[in-house]
């Protein structure tokens, strides 16, 4: 099922995709999503996950001990992001102020977690995340298990999804917010769209690059040279040293959900998109195949996991969040 949003941008200023993209990753807001998970008065914790075959990866367990448990929502960031990037913050305050218990997770090389791993982190690494949320789900029961993931996050959010039945997960529902459809796509519309984003992106990426080769000069010997190469000469080179892919098409294929690729999902799942997505090509979205049971929201404005909805920085993705996950409780997760 495909719906148009009913998330308004008040103003000019909300209605250009640039500036929404930009306020969402703003000090501001970011402050402003630490203040709203403080003021819910849950308990966080700091948790290493065994992911299986020595993976471990870091994240933060809250809930709210005054309370019963509506569920649990794990909670996946975007590419370069970390569990403490505003939108997780945002949205993990506005579940616990909802009933639910939250799990943050941050995947390989994201967050202050490089010293962790070894081997570098890429989008392909599905089963760790997988094994991971099976994890999480044992250490942390709750009456549903469920998750939200934003951009890179929102990808694996519905691979999760699609996984989820053979894995042995009790997945109930899971939410994309803008999530990375055709990652082709994206690596395109990086490099022909607002130079910003592919400097954004590629700063964050090498400075990461940087701290791998700082804790593990052996495995990770590259000269400055590498570093020096743009967004998609980088990801070649990463994926002829650390994948199995032929090449960097083979590995856009390797996590892409674009297409016919989500059409047998058991479990239900919501996506939302913005039509003015500066990042995430909309033409992904027209030629998503779901099922009945699911539901795609598309905004007119919004850009890139933003959907700010005024001057506080509050934003309609995390409060659509909330909706989708209570709505699949009450009515068996059928899209409505």
């Amino acid at each position: 099922m495909t719906r148009v949003s009913s998330y308004r941008a008040r103003g000019w200023l909300l209605r250009n995709p640039h500036m929404q993209s930009i306020f969402s990753s703003t000090a501001f807001r970011k402050n402003a999503g630490n203040r709203a998970l403080l003021k819910t008065g849950a308990e966080t914790s700091e948790h290493v996950i065994d992911a299986g075959n020595g993976v471990r990866l870091l994240g933060f367990y809250s809930e709210n001990k005054t309370r019963p448990s509506r569920g649990l929502v794990l909670l996946l960031h975007g590419w370069e992001g970390s569990s403490d990037s505003s939108y997780m913050c945002h949205t993990a305050a506005r579940l616990l102020r909802a009933g639910f218990n939250v799990f943050r997770l941050n995947f390989r090389d994201h967050g202050d977690t490089h010293h962790l791993n070894e081997d570098l982190f890429h989008s392909c690494r599905l089963e760790e995340v997988v094994n991971a949320a099976r994890e999480i789900e044992k250490k942390f029961p709750a009456p549903v298990f469920m998750a939200a993931g934003y951009s890179l996050g929102g990808n694996f959010a519905l691979r999760l999804a699609l996984a989820a039945p053979d894995a042995g997960i009790n997945l109930k529902h899971a939410v994309a917010i803008c999530p990375a459809v055709d990652p082709s796509g994206v690596m395109r519309q990086l490099e022909i769209g607002m130079p910003l984003y592919h400097w954004y992106f590629l700063k964050k990426w090498r400075g990461s690059l940087l701290k791998k080769r700082a804790l593990f000069p052996q495995k990770h010997s590259f000269d400055d040279g590498v570093l020096k190469k743009d967004m998609r000469s980088l990801t070649q080179w990463m994926v002829e040293r650390h994948t199995d892919k032929a090449d960097e098409e083979d590995y856009f294929d390797g996590y892409s959900v674009a297409h016919g690729r989500l059409a047998k999902l058991q479990v239900p799942v919501s996506v939302l998109a913005a039509a003015d997505d500066p990042v995430i090509p909309i033409e992904a979205f027209n030629d998503l195949q779901l099922p009945s049971h699911s539901l795609l929201e598309i905004a007119e404005h919004g850009g890139h996991c933003g959907f700010i909805e005024g001057a506080t920085m509050r934003g309609y993705a995390e409060r659509w969040v909330v909706q989708r996950l209570a709505l699949a409780l009450q009515n068996g997760a059928i899209a409505s």
